[in-house]
């Protein structure tokens, strides 16, 4: 198994001014999505904010990707790439996922907002996705098995009916954007299953569909979308693990 790295009291101060950062710009574009703006509209928030900020968007040429920020509405889970074509309507459900770099340090986050009026279905998949990422969080301890987390989401995701996707996990972060361990939604024993050490840093991620889990990626390379159409809600927080529980480094009711 990989090395899994420690953080340094210097090194999580660097990661909590990015997850701060990364935070302020998910909460404003929470505040500014609406019907009628196109998703390249949020990009180019995300990316005037990145040189506000000083800080270097994270997503922005990370394997070719072609924008700051990922959004994926309705049936797409996750990766979907902002376009000056795709305007927002009425009823969508929109995961916006944004990562900024500031002094080499990630942070990571995601959130999915629902635009009115929604169904009472999108509404519950919504609130089963933000709960179920706050239930795996609350499992972060020092000595704590990583797979902890992972049952907590799987359990309260399909307590509810839904269920949760399998092809794309969770992952450390730090000076990478994607570092070891992969942190599963799900209960598994083909991803390793650590002890978490106090000072490591995860990127806690579910994400929730309506119907299968099963997915497929587009022609474009980047958007997976759910195989069945159904709707996917997605989660995210950037979470440092401490002795006596965690910190939410990307926590926007901290602002």
């Amino acid at each position: 198994m990989a090395l899994l790295e420690i953080k340094s009291t210097r090194d999580v101060a660097k990661m909590r001014e990015a997850g701060r950062i990364v935070a302020t710009v998910l909460s404003e574009i929470m505040a500014i999505a609406r019907p009628g703006l196109t998703t390249a509209d949020l990009d180019a928030h995300a990316e005037g904010r990145c040189r506000d900020f000083g800080v270097t968007p994270a997503f922005k040429g990370y394997y070719g990707f072609p924008a700051c920020i990922c959004t994926s509405i309705n049936n797409e889970v996750v990766h979907g790439i902002p376009s000056p074509r795709r305007k927002l309507a009425p009823g969508d459900i929109l995961k916006v996922d944004f990562g900024a770099i500031y002094d080499g340090w990630h942070g990571d986050s995601c959130v999915t907002i629902g635009l009115e009026p929604l169904t009472a279905e999108a509404r519950r998949l919504i609130a089963v996705a933000e709960e179920a990422l706050m239930r795996g969080i609350a499992q972060v301890r020092h000595n704590a098995y990583l797979q902890e987390i992972s049952g907590a989401i799987q359990d309260y995701v399909e307590a509810n009916g839904f269920s949760v996707v399998r092809q794309y996990v969770g992952h450390g972060v730090g000076r990478k954007l994607h570092e070891e361990p992969q942190v599963p939604n799900f209960r598994t024993r083909e991803i390793p299953n650590p002890r978490l050490k106090a000072g490591m840093t995860l990127a806690i991620e579910p994400m929730v569909n309506v119907g299968h889990h099963a997915t497929r990626t587009l022609a474009d390379r980047w958007t997976v979308v759910t195989l069945d159409k159904s709707l996917s809600a997605q989660f995210e927080h950037t979470v440092l693990v401490a002795r006596d529980g965690y910190e939410i480094l990307t926590d926007r009711s901290r602002l």
